[in-house]
């Protein structure tokens, strides 16, 4: 081999030698260009603005006091809330409602309508949007026509929810109260099974249901409600001789039985439809020992919710 032949072969092997090095380098000490960044947050699983529209008519029937001649009902309620992250799971729920009764049929002296217009106040422990924890005020005016100083309640409820089998059956032990409630306090709560990823019996008053969800898009429930609301009326001066109040309170009730769809393919908006039978409707003047109830009548409902 010549003496330039071999200053090349010397060149080629060191310029080898060299990219091998830094190769071995960079494997080590990994792509050059690479920047570490902190990992992201995980993502917050909990919806933090709630929207519910709903409106359900109950046709017409009689009242079981016959002087009071007959009627139907129609209910409409509004309500939004946001939740702040307070820290981990739990949070503060504030929000707004207006609900309203209107009442048709007969002229017979009883309110042709009740309303409220309440703030929504709730300390939570949520998991996947659902409230495991909860204690809620409702403070606002429950009345007829006049929102006065003695028509402001501050009905409440809290809750809570544990398991009795893992991932399996868990129970509800629930309490509600309310100033012009009668009882002022009473019990709620029940049990929570799941009996299949798609099949729930939901066994919890004031709504129990059995609920179907074949897939992310669809719900279908069977359905029960005790619908229970105290306000502070006007002139009550009925038909009827032994009915006649000024300013009194009245809990009226509707109780119901029924079916009820859900589709939430409209993310965030879940659209639901319902019908049943409103088994009860009574005006319930409990102060003054006078009870006004109405025969069962079939109800339509729609609804619209929105979680995001």
């Amino acid at each position: 081999m010549s003496m330039s032949e071999s200053l090349w072969s010397v060149k080629i092997f060191r310029n080898l030698a060299m990219l091998f090095a830094f190769g071995a380098a960079s494997a080590v000490a990994g792509p050059a260009d690479v920047i570490l960044q902190p990992s992201p947050a995980p993502a917050d699983e909990n919806s933090r603005d709630l929207f519910y529209y709903e409106t359900t008519y109950t046709f017409d029937s009689d009242f079981k006091e016959s002087k009071l001649g007959h009627g139907d009902s129609l209910y409409n309620d509004f309500s939004y809330d946001h939740r702040f992250l307070i820290t981990g799971k739990w949070y503060f729920r504030a929000g707004v409602e207006y609900d309203r009764y209107d009442f048709g049929g007969t002229d017979n002296g009883l309110p042709d309508h009740l309303q409220t217009a309440s703030a929504h106040l709730a300390l939570e422990y949520v998991v996947k949007d659902f409230a495991g924890i909860s204690i809620e005020l409702d403070p606002g005016v429950y009345f007829q026509d006049n929102a006065t100083w003695d028509a402001v309640d501050i009905p409440g409820k809290a809750y809570v929810t544990f398991p009795l089998k893992k991932d399996k059956i868990f129970a509800v032990v629930a309490v509600g109260w309310g100033i012009y409630q009668d009882p002022p306090v009473a019990p709620g709560g029940g049990i929570i099974w799941l009996i299949t990823d798609k099949l729930r019996l939901q066994g919890v008053f004031p709504r129990p249901a059995l609920i179907y969800r074949p897939n992310d898009d669809w719900e279908f429930r069977i359905t029960g409600e005790l619908n229970y609301t105290s306000f502070r009326t006007d002139d009550v001066l009925t038909t009827e001789r032994k009915l006649q109040l000024h300013n009194a309170i009245v809990q009226y009730s509707e109780d119901r039985a029924g079916v009820q769809v859900g589709y939430s393919g409209l993310k965030p908006f879940k659209l639901i439809a319902g019908a049943g039978v409103t088994v009860e409707r009574d005006f319930d003047f409990f102060r003054a020992h006078q009870s006004k109830r109405m025969d069962p009548a079939p109800y339509i409902r729609i609804a619209a919710e929105a979680k995001f």
